[in-house]
């Protein structure tokens, strides 16, 4: 377990980029690394692409959801059977550059750190912004703002134990950080783009009224804020959401 990064892959209907997001973990200059493929459901030829993957690469493993379960369950399966020290996530549509784990670790190690993330950059067809990141955030400052994405995030299980993601069709990487942060740590960031995100349009939290609606389902219903905290919060996510591009 010692080093050893689990890489949690949720597959729905991802058959045009699933190669792409597997071959960048496999491209890492990192070698201690598990690839969970979680398909869940597909009607495309994902199932046949996961276990051709599995069967090319040892260090690739492949979960069979019996129906569509949507990401955090599908990602929780992922975890039941994680044997790393260190959980990540990287959706089927995304990647890594190929420094990304070796950085990212060497620079947890550098500050002691449980939990990280890196910058990343966002791309929507050809074109590519980088996304910045703050040097540090704890959970008060984070409930204004996600700044952590979850293709970059990076978390200790020998401190923190398998944490899992909350039962939330949206925002369950969100809520998943704020419960890691409870106990009055902070997690650490490495302002370099060590990932793509590559902006799908038939994403489900691609149109921006939805994702305002799933996060203010998250902070009322799964965190029990009040209205007037929820709409505080709200708020400054928006705005910082505004402000980070």
């Amino acid at each position: 377990m010692d080093g050893l990064v689990s890489v949690i892959m949720p597959v729905f209907n991802a058959e045009e980029t699933l190669q792409r997001a597997v071959a960048s973990v496999q491209a890492q200059d990192y070698p201690d690394w598990e690839v969970i493929l979680i398909e869940d459901g597909s009607s495309d030829g994902s199932a046949d692409l996961c276990a051709d993957l599995a069967a090319a690469d040892p260090r690739i493993q492949v979960l069979h959801q019996p129906r569509n379960s949507g990401a955090a369950a599908a990602r929780n399966s992922g975890l039941k059977i994680a044997r790393g020290r260190y959980i990540a996530f990287l959706d089927a549509d995304d990647e890594w550059l190929p420094e990304k784990l070796s950085c990212q670790l060497a620079f947890m190690q550098a500050r002691g750190a449980h939990f990280s993330y890196t910058g990343f950059w966002r791309q929507r067809g050809t074109e590519r912004h980088q996304v910045r990141v703050p040097e540090r955030v704890d959970r008060n400052r984070l409930l204004k703002g996600n700044v952590i994405g979850c293709l970059t995030a990076l978390y200790d299980r020998a401190h923190f134990g398998t944490v899992e993601m909350p039962a939330l069709r949206l925002r369950q990487d969100f809520a998943l950080w704020l419960k890691l942060l409870e106990r009055g740590e902070a997690a650490h960031g490495l302002d370099r783009p060590l990932a793509v995100h590559h902006v799908q349009p038939n994403s489900l939290s691609a149109p921006k009224g939805r994702a305002i609606r799933a996060t203010w389902q998250m902070y009322r219903s799964h965190l029990g804020l009040s209205p007037i905290r929820a709409g505080w919060y709200l708020s400054n996510h928006l705005l910082r959401r505004l402000l980070r591009g």
